[in-house]
């Protein structure tokens, strides 16, 4: 473990209690819990601090996870791209599980894991891949990736996939600085590339 590795026992924002939360931050928490989500995870409790900014990310969270145009596979598959750029263990931790269960092949997440180009991919998934990978490490997209996602998914899918990289570095740099266990003390899932 290196310096800029989450270290495990120390959680920089104490954990929100209801009782302990502002109104504008339970309203918030309340309206996270009756979501699609099912419960408040992940960032939330750092970004309640921020009430409005939390409720305005849950917002684009609900969007991009639950109605993003792609399909699921895919949209999880953008998810763990972000994680692995950001070595956001807790977001790859809770994505892997729901990349297993849209139907990701194990190999294609271990090699990504690793950071290697997955090996096996279907046309779709490399368009996913090569899109993702240049936005995160070119900070743009050139003119093959683009016209891939494109040509497979339209205008709508090209900007849900930029909406999904976005909204998912939010996340990873919010669990990263703030910290973020993953639950029952499970070892880190990734390790820190060069």
């Amino acid at each position: 473990m290196n310096a800029h590795d989450p270290v495990p026992d120390t959680l920089r924002l104490k954990p929100l209690e209801e009782t302990d939360m502002t109104d504008a931050q339970r309203k918030v928490y309340r309206d996270i819990a009756s979501g699609p989500r099912g419960g408040v995870r992940g960032p939330f409790n750092a970004l309640l601090r921020s009430p409005e900014l939390a409720d305005r990310a849950q917002k684009l969270g609900e969007y991009v996870r639950f109605n993003a145009s792609l399909p699921e596979q895919l949209k999880e598959f953008a998810i763990l791209i972000t994680a692995r750029h950001w070595t956001a263990q807790y977001e790859w931790h809770a994505h892997h599980a729901h990349a297993m269960k849209a139907g990701l092949a194990p190999a294609i997440a271990a090699d990504l894991a690793e950071g290697r180009r997955p090996a096996g991919m279907s046309e779709d998934a490399a368009a996913v891949y090569d899109f993702c990978r240049e936005l995160h490490e070119k900070k743009s997209v050139g003119d093959a990736a683009y016209a891939a996602v494109l040509g497979k998914f339209g205008e709508r899918g090209v900007v849900d996939l930029i909406a999904i990289s976005g909204y998912y570095t939010l996340v990873s740099m919010v669990l990263n600085v703030e910290r973020r266990l993953i639950p029952g003390g499970s070892p880190l899932p990734l390790r820190r590339l060069a």
